[in-house]
């Protein structure tokens, strides 16, 4: 269970004895810290509310039970679970063809790894302090999560992307987990330890300086926010706030925005498709990636669509009923995500110049659910759990979000292709790799704010660099945890242990 540290005062050994050892919160205690919003009761017009001044001091005084430098140590508890059998564990119930290449693919690199294995770091998070606040937790907010995609209005704009462990839980555990991908990403990408440090360091700026931003709009305001990854577009802003952003940051994304904007259903049917000499539209096979499925399986896939429209909202429901489904695949996306049943589903509308692709994924329960209370929000399905999340914490999202169940399992539904691109992380170094650490810190911000008390969150942080300085440490000593898993895993593939394929093996 998360660890929240003594309330006694702390200064040398003290503080080293007060660090290492800590209560555990139980779920009870964890439910009683949620914010009267984040819960299921009804909701009291008028309730009176504190000022966020008032909320920032309470923040503030969160600080003596949970010094900020305690964020800073992360040594492994004797007691900890073997990290391979933590990652083998998280393949139950996956697909066993394709569990091979999830761990061929997690066995890639250490970073990879970290990616992979949202179970490893869940439970080791669940060790770390915890200060109070709680918010709706993307739950696997690592670097790479982070990009561009479109909106209903054809923008296209930079955000959080990818929500299959969302639940709701403590802040920190969704920036430490971002801090150290970016510690081990930078590793990967040459950077020495007062390199990565400084991009650490950033990346917490980042979140720091939009939250204490964000906890002086209201509340509609804040909902109102998005980035357009057409930075010209942010000009005035960013000259108001003092941002100033390098032009080999801006050549990078100019660059994803490119692809971005080549990125859509037509671009992908001439990859992905082809028509029949009987003039019906199928899936080309392109194995481990896209594979045909049995007839059976495609009838459960298309069935679903039925539950499926029933969640979008009624105007979305009634465009979906002007699209036909053409063709059903399996097709295997991302890294930790593989195993689990994900299906692409080829639809058109106004004749074969009007494909859409609906990616129809298996939701299961968060990596983070055996630490934290139950969600209750009102339903029990993990696909309408992802969607209910994302819309959340998205300023801009998915008109085509929405979720199903097939065959007992839970799903969730979405665009395959929309306007979408990733930052080339495993290229970026020196100013593009830190800005984007921050810009990807200062979403995650946004996203809490959105969903938690941002002011209680800010007067927690402070604006001394203590707070930075902490996390920073927690990164460089997780990266050096995650190499040691890594090579643990690597080294049970080796052995025999686990077995492993790369995609060429398929």
């Amino acid at each position: 269970m998360a660890k929240k540290t003594s309330a006694e005062s702390a200064s040398g050994t003290e503080l080293e004895e007060q660090l290492s050892s800590g209560t555990t919160h139980t779920s009870r205690e964890l439910e009683g810290l949620r914010e009267i919003w984040q819960t299921t009761a009804a909701y009291d017009p008028e309730r009176p509310l504190d000022s966020w001044e008032a909320r920032y001091d309470l923040g503030k005084a969160l600080r003596l039970p949970t010094p900020r430098e305690s964020h800073a140590r992360w040594i492994p508890p004797a007691d900890r679970t073997d990290p391979v059998t933590t990652v083998l564990a998280s393949n139950a119930g996956r697909e066993e063809s394709l569990i091979p290449l999830r761990m061929g693919r997690m066995a890639e690199s250490p970073f990879a790894f970290l990616r992979g294995a949202c179970a490893v770091m869940a439970g080791d998070l669940s060790r770390t302090p915890i200060s109070g606040p709680q918010v709706m937790l993307d739950g696997d907010a690592h670097i790479s999560n982070f990009g561009l995609y479109g909106t209903p209005q054809r923008d296209v704009v930079i955000d959080i992307n990818d929500f299959d462990e969302a639940t709701v839980g403590p802040w920190e555990w969704d920036l430490k987990r971002l801090v150290a991908s970016v510690n081990v990403a930078g590793r990967e990408n040459g950077l020495d330890t007062v390199e990565r440090r400084s991009a650490v360091v950033r990346c917490v700026s980042g979140y720091v300086q939009n939250a204490h931003r964000l906890m002086k709009l209201g509340v509609l305001e804040t909902w109102s926010l998005f980035a357009y990854a057409e930075l010209e577009r942010h000009e005035a802003e960013f000259k108001q706030r003092g941002i100033l952003i390098g032009n080999k940051f801006r050549a990078v994304v100019k660059k994803v925005l490119a692809k971005a904007l080549r990125t859509h259903n037509d671009t992908l049917l001439a990859k992905v498709a082809r028509r029949q000499p009987d003039g019906q539209w199928r899936f080309v096979e392109d194995p481990p990636i896209l594979t045909n499925i049995d007839d059976n399986t495609r009838h459960m896939v298309i069935t679903s669509l039925i539950e499926y429209a029933e969640s979008l909202p009624p105007e979305y429901r009634f465009m979906l009923r002007r699209y036909s489904v053409a063709d059903v695949c399996h097709r295997v996306v991302g890294v930790g995500s593989v195993g689990t049943r994900a299906y692409l589903v080829l639809l058109f509308g106004n004749g074969d110049g009007d494909p859409l692709f609906l990616q129809v994924k298996e939701a299961v329960a968060p990596a983070h659910a055996p630490y934290l209370p139950a969600l209750n929000l009102r339903f029990n399905h993990d696909g309408q759990r992802v969607v209910a999340v994302q819309r959340a914490l998205q300023s801009l999202g998915d008109p085509m979000l929405g979720h199903t169940t097939i065959d007992g399992r839970h799903y969730f539904v979405r665009q395959m292709k929309n306007l979408k691109a990733s930052m080339p992380i495993e290229f970026l170094t020196g100013e593009p790799f830190e800005f984007w650490g921050w810009v990807c810190g200062a979403l995650l911000a946004r996203a809490h704010a959105r969903s938690g008390d941002i002011a209680k969150i800010a007067g927690y942080i402070g604006k001394s660099d203590v707070f930075a300085t902490a996390f920073a440490d927690f990164a460089e000593a997780y990266g050096d945890q995650t190499e040691r898993d890594h090579a643990a895993l690597v080294d049970a593939v080796r052995t025999g242990q686990v077995e492993a394929l790369s995609d060429a093996d398929l």
